[in-house]
């Protein structure tokens, strides 16, 4: 059995409010050189498992939504596909967006789509698929509900903003090379910078970032489990990461090969769904043990980018970045 390859201590290499410079001094900066990671490029065919669904479109993105039983697929066009989770293969509905979407978020009504190019948060309702639109003084990356409230992060100002009733109420910043995916577990909230490779708690109520600790050595996506942790990708270094938060703290890191990139978590299994990118495969490790353990190993579509799961039936759905369709797994 693979064993875990480190377990992190309170003290080990947390900082609080570092410059952002790429010097050697920085103890989160990998390398001098900052770049972010991004996917593998996967082999040119594959024999995935389950069923393909075509949907003429490359998927950036995808997100289950139970309650309405809506599937909403990011593509590099301007606009999203809802797709039936019960019955994928029906024709998808289209949705214009003012430009190709960043981000996606499952919220209690439907989803938030993070609208870089364009400088907005667009809320579409499921299942009626109606939007409205929220300005936003920077390019949006990604975002997550606290509350009443929305945490935006904004890739071209290193910064969060926290949104109330259509508007921004305070920005949080400091200590960033980027502000790439936000996410909230309980009462804490935590950004992923991505050049930095680092995952940093943040204080909303207090308005600034808090500690940080690198996230291996080219993380990319993370997610959050039932257990409060946050679960990230390190594509570079090959490993799936658990941090608890407040303070954020390595808890694991597991050895994953095959240059792991799209996560997503199902809470009544306690499977985290990863994508190897350069592989063409998805693993669904249950990570309730003491260290993940291998469940499911399937081969996927090519460019395997982005992964969701339908808790309610176990069905998992891989999307293909470069228009291999919508690969639907029943366990």
């Amino acid at each position: 059995m693979r064993r875990l390859v480190a377990t992190v201590t309170v003290g080990t290499a947390l900082l609080a409010g570092c410059s952002p410079s790429a010097k050697s001094g920085d103890e989160l900066q990998v390398s001098d050189s900052v770049t972010a990671a991004g996917p593998a490029i996967s082999p040119a065919t594959s024999h995935p498992a389950g069923t393909v669904v075509p949907v003429g479109a490359n998927v950036t993105g995808i997100v289950a939504d139970p309650r309405s039983r809506l599937l909403t697929l990011a593509t590099d066009k301007a606009s999203v596909l809802l797709v039936s989770m019960d019955t994928p293969g029906a024709e998808p509905r289209t949705v214009p967006l003012p430009g190709p979407a960043t981000a996606l978020t499952v919220t209690p009504t439907g989803v938030l789509a993070s609208v870089g190019s364009a400088r907005q948060i667009v809320a579409i309702a499921l299942p009626a698929g109606s939007v409205s639109s929220v300005p936003v003084d920077g390019a949006p990356a990604g975002t997550s509900q606290d509350g009443d409230q929305t945490l935006v992060t904004l890739s071209d100002q290193k910064a969060i903003d926290v949104v109330r009733d259509s508007r921004a109420q305070r920005r949080i910043s400091g200590g960033l090379y980027s502000a790439d995916q936000v996410l909230t577990v309980g009462s804490n909230a935590v950004v992923l910078d991505r050049q930095r490779t680092a995952l940093f708690d943040v204080n909303v109520n207090e308005g600034r970032i808090g500690a940080g600790q690198r996230a291996g050595k080219g993380a990319t996506n993370a997610t959050t489990d039932r257990y409060g942790r946050v679960l990230v990708t390190d594509t570079r270094g090959g490993g799936l990461l658990a941090f608890s938060t407040g303070p954020v703290i390595l808890k694991q890191n597991y050895p994953v090969p095959g240059a792991p990139y799209g996560i997503a978590y199902d809470p009544k299994r306690d499977l985290a769904w990863v994508t190897l990118t350069e592989r063409n495969e998805v693993v669904g490790y249950y990570v309730a043990g003491g260290e993940p353990a291998e469940r499911y190993r399937f081969p996927t579509v090519v460019q395997p980018n982005s992964v969701t799961v339908d808790p309610d039936s176990g069905r998992v759905f891989v999307a293909s970045a470069t228009g291999g369709g919508v690969q639907v797994m029943q366990l």
